[in-house]
């Protein structure tokens, strides 16, 4: 999965990176908005501009391995009528729109004719539109903070956790950049990654 891409792909994973990167914060922040949070709006960040939402070094990692974050939207749960509900939805918010649009590029390809699916840019192109938004939405949903996933955790877990779960937040980072040195990351995702652009691509799957 670090392996660096060809030119040819690299160049046609930009667009689909940008995409799924802008997407993803857009829906952070529009979830938020209408839940009653303007702090998005404020910031600039209720846009799909990518130059607001991207994260060098998370945008590095989705051309190279395929999974990767942008720069988080300030959300401020004070807003919220119920904070702890409120909180999971804007967290799966980012995942759903990027999973929406791995689904949406599958239909797109089902309806596309032949002929632009003999091209091999375009062919590839919208493969990788459905995986590089597969990798960050799964990515992302991981139960490791500082990951959309262990926001969700909130509402499940008992309140006399919650201050160690807060303290393990400090060591979110390093611990997630252990597991995805050693693999660990990558072999979790990639079983979840391929059933679901199976589910998205039925009839082009295995590509």
């Amino acid at each position: 999965m670090f392996t660096l891409p060809r030119l040819a792909e690299l160049l046609l994973s930009l667009p689909a990176v940008l995409w799924a990167i802008t997407f993803h914060e857009f829906c952070h922040g529009y979830a938020a908005y209408r839940l009653g949070d303007p702090t998005a709006m404020q910031s600039g960040r209720l846009t799909l501009n990518p130059l607001a939402h991207l994260d060098p070094i998370g945008g590095l990692m989705l051309l190279v391995a395929r999974f990767g974050w942008a720069k988080p939207v300030p959300i401020d749960p004070r807003y919220f009528r119920n904070p702890r509900r409120d909180m999971v939805i804007v967290s799966l918010a980012g995942a759903a729109g990027n999973i929406a649009t791995a689904f949406g590029t599958g239909l797109l390809m089902r309806v596309l004719p032949r002929t632009v699916l003999l091209n091999y840019a375009a062919l590839n192109f919208l493969v990788l539109m459905v995986f590089i938004n597969l990798g960050l939405a799964v990515f992302n949903l991981l139960p490791i903070p500082p990951l959309d996933g262990s926001k969700i955790l909130y509402i499940f877990l008992p309140a006399r956790w919650m201050g160690a779960f807060y303290q393990l937040e400090r060591f979110g980072m390093p611990i997630l950049m252990i597991l995805v040195i050693f693999g660990v990351v990558q072999r979790i995702m990639s079983p979840i990654v391929l059933l679901i652009a199976s589910l998205a691509l039925p009839g082009w799957f295995p590509l």
